[in-house]
């Protein structure tokens, strides 16, 4: 579990989150959507105890950070570092002791090559495949399906799945709708600083039709072409 009671976060004078109240069970994937700049990172940053901010969050395992797993839209990496030493920083940071390494390289990367090399699909999957493999129970993934090709992004619904599985709590954000039709259980959207709506696979296909009829047609319209 993760409690968020009156999570307030401003930046000199501006406020970015303000009131956010929720609660993630175990088991489930939860996305997050919203409006570029509507606070997204900012949230996952305070969940990961990246950011000083006002109010509360709590889980069931303390401390948090501990044992949750952040995805950057944009991950990291020294310049000087393989794939291999990667994964390995990263799970020598949870005290992981990790064997087999090739075995477990699912997503195909070339992890004896420095990541300076890697294309951006590649440096989000080695981001991905070493936040997995630390053994987190909560996931926190900002925008993973981003720059991934598509044997990837299939290969990636199929870790979300067997994490729910697994009873791990998943947030992702996406501006892939459908990325989040395959995978989560409970959309929550993101809005002038609070969630202004919870909303449950049943009625997904609704939310999407309302993200459709947005004045979207009448934007596109203005282009005039």
């Amino acid at each position: 579990m993760i409690k968020i009671v009156d999570l307030h976060k401003s930046y000199d004078s501006k406020s970015i989150l303000k009131g956010i109240n929720t609660e993630f069970s175990r088991g489930k994937i939860y996305g997050i959507i919203g409006e570029n700049g509507a606070g997204k990172t900012t949230l996952f940053r305070c969940i990961a105890g990246l950011e000083r901010f006002d109010g509360e969050i709590t889980s069931d395992l303390q401390p948090l950070k501990n044992y949750l797993g952040l995805l950057f839209a944009e991950p990291y990496f020294f310049d000087k570092i393989t794939g291999e030493e990667y994964i390995r920083l990263l799970c020598n940071a949870r005290h992981k002791v990790i064997n087999g390494i090739t075995d477990k390289n699912i997503l195909d990367l070339p992890l004896s090559q420095y990541v300076s090399t890697y294309s951006t699909g590649m440096k989000k999957k080695l981001a991905l495949l070493a936040v997995l493999l630390q053994g987190n129970e909560f996931f926190v993934l900002d925008e993973p399906y981003n720059g991934i090709d598509i044997n990837g992004s299939i290969v990636l619904t199929e870790i979300l799945l067997k994490l729910k599985e697994l009873n791990k709590i998943v947030l992702l954000s996406s501006h892939i709708f459908s990325t989040l039709r395959d995978t989560c259980d409970e959309i929550l959207v993101l809005k002038n600083g609070t969630f202004t709506k919870h909303v449950y696979r049943d009625n997904f296909d609704t939310l999407e039709d309302e993200l459709k009829s947005s004045g979207v047609k009448d934007l596109v319209g203005r282009l005039g072409l």
